[in-house]
């Protein structure tokens, strides 16, 4: 399970560096085998390979009517490798897509990881905010 938030910086280049508490984690468990994509709400998606692999599955099965969101997360996946430095290189068209400039951060959500540039994420949270709890969570409790 990964979770936490990690404040990152893309280099010139267009990679990021996977943090420590997370590298060893992904490197056993798809031996640095991930895959992109973008999400609709304007982050991406990190996957280790094998859970891509199933959600891929999952997307390539829906039908025609879902064709347009099929475009959104199959059409966008990209496959990339962690290099020896723990870093891995976003493509440009996926970091344009959803805006990422040079600070990032990684959300852990369990099976997989969102990628969100800083400032977008922090507008996204404080809308959320302002917007209250929706219905389905009224029952939820600490």
């Amino acid at each position: 399970m990964f979770q936490g938030a990690s404040a990152l910086n893309l280099d010139a280049k267009g990679r990021m560096s996977i943090p420590a508490r997370h590298r060893d984690a992904l490197t056993v468990q798809c031996e640095g085998r991930i895959t992109l994509t973008k999400h609709p709400h304007g982050c991406l998606l990190l996957f280790p390979r094998p859970v891509w692999e199933q959600h891929r599955e999952q997307i390539a099965a829906w039908p025609m009517s879902a064709r347009a969101w099929q475009r959104i997360f199959l059409g966008n996946a990209s496959d990339v490798e962690m290099d020896s430095a723990g870093r891995i290189l976003i493509a440009p068209e996926l970091r344009s897509a959803v805006g990422l400039t040079r600070d990032v951060m990684l959300l852990g959500m369990g099976s997989h990881f969102e990628i969100w540039d800083a400032a977008k994420l922090a507008e996204s949270e404080a809308q959320a905010v302002a917007n209250g709890m929706p219905d389905v969570l009224n029952d939820f409790s600490f």
